[in-house]
């Protein structure tokens, strides 16, 4: 088992977007919804719908808030984690009795996470710290907003299932959101990893999310043969298998996760961000909308070409085609809702009247 990485080779991101460590089908999701002035107050506003008043009580009066005399070496690692992710305020951890491994950031004002004993007792300090990294990482993102109007178009779909329209049309949108869901993760467990620094954990947390608690029966190696036969596909039943088994499913299988980590390791890019090459977040309203939507087509080109699921093959030239497309369709769109908020402004300080 590896060492775990002293607190002096941690090394503090400051002013990192979110951008850096976001995958890129997250990511362009995120900054095409940032774009459109207003959006996230009307999210924000619809996410009310979730008392989040009522969501901190429940869990204030049933769970065990963190602090320096409560789980204090967790409280370490939430400080350490806002710190190190610059984030500015430190949130509020709930260690919640539920043997059930879980942890999640939930709210849109004032995000919090929660841990459940299952996955606390579950993995050792610095497994710990990728987990509440991961979480933190949620928040920085803004996932939290999004994932509220998820939840609330879940359990609108199931009161109206009786109506078949409503239904079909809810049910696309909830697809939609829970395939975003999932790359959302994807993003996070590089935000874990960002946090905690010592990729060896990050791995050995989520190998344990697959087999338990046995981490001396396992083999890395062995985990990582795994996703490469999931990912190679087979003949055109494991592909409708493999879309069948994602209905419903709002986190990637924890072999994906690790395949998708140890790329980005691998390729590079967790080490360039430690090394100060990275997104600030005062550039975050730069960022372009269109060149994200091809970055977000060409991840899932790139995904495919891994495979050799026949489904797979038939869908790669689509993307291909459809990405320059849609990055010049977002981009359009996003210079009309950037110019009509300037617009705005000069109307409300006072600009001269054509």
């Amino acid at each position: 088992m590896a060492t775990n990485a002293p607190d002096r080779a941690r090394v503090r991101l400051e002013n990192i977007s979110s951008r850096a460590y976001e995958h890129p089908a997250d990511r362009g999701a995120l900054v095409a919804l940032r774009s459109l002035r207003g959006f996230d107050e009307v999210f924000k506003r619809l996410s009310g719908l979730f008392n989040e008043r009522a969501l901190r009580l429940m869990f204030l009066s049933s769970a065990v808030r963190v602090n320096e005399q409560q789980f204090p070496e967790v409280h370490n690692y939430v400080r350490d984690a806002a710190y190190i992710l610059d984030l500015d305020d430190v949130p509020e951890l709930y260690i919640q009795m539920n043997p059930r491994p879980n942890a999640m950031a939930i709210g849109s004002s004032k995000p919090f996470m929660v841990m459940t004993t299952g996955l606390f007792d579950l993995l050792d300090p610095e497994e710990q710290r990728f987990v509440v990294g991961h979480e933190v990482g949620h928040i920085l993102s803004g996932h939290a907003v999004y994932r509220t109007m998820l939840l609330a178009l879940i359990r609108l779909a199931a009161r109206v299932a009786w109506i078949p329209l409503g239904y079909i049309g809810i049910r696309a949108i909830v697809t939609a959101l829970e395939e975003w869901y999932r790359k959302s993760e994807l993003s996070c467990d590089r935000a874990g990893l960002l946090a905690a620094q010592d990729p060896d954990a990050a791995k050995r947390a989520l190998m344990k999310l697959a087999g338990g608690s046995r981490l001396a029966e396992m083999n890395p190696d062995s985990f990582m043969e795994q996703a490469r036969d999931y990912e190679s596909g087979g003949d055109a039943r494991d592909s409708l298998i493999k879309l069948l088994s994602l209905m419903g499913q709002t986190h990637p299988f924890a072999v994906i996760r690790m395949a998708e980590l140890s790329r980005w390791i691998d390729d590079g890019s967790y080490q360039r961000i430690l090394d100060g090459d990275y997104p600030r977040r005062d550039t975050d309203r730069d960022a372009s909308v269109g060149a994200e939507a091809r970055n977000a087509a060409d991840s899932y080109r790139q995904a495919w070409e891994r495979s050799e699921d026949p489904l797979m093959g038939t869908l790669r030239d689509v993307a291909g085609s459809a990405a320059n497309t849609g990055g010049r369709i977002f981009d359009s769109v996003a210079e009309r809702w950037k110019g009509a908020g300037r617009r705005d402004n000069d109307n409300n300080n006072g600009g001269s009247a054509s």
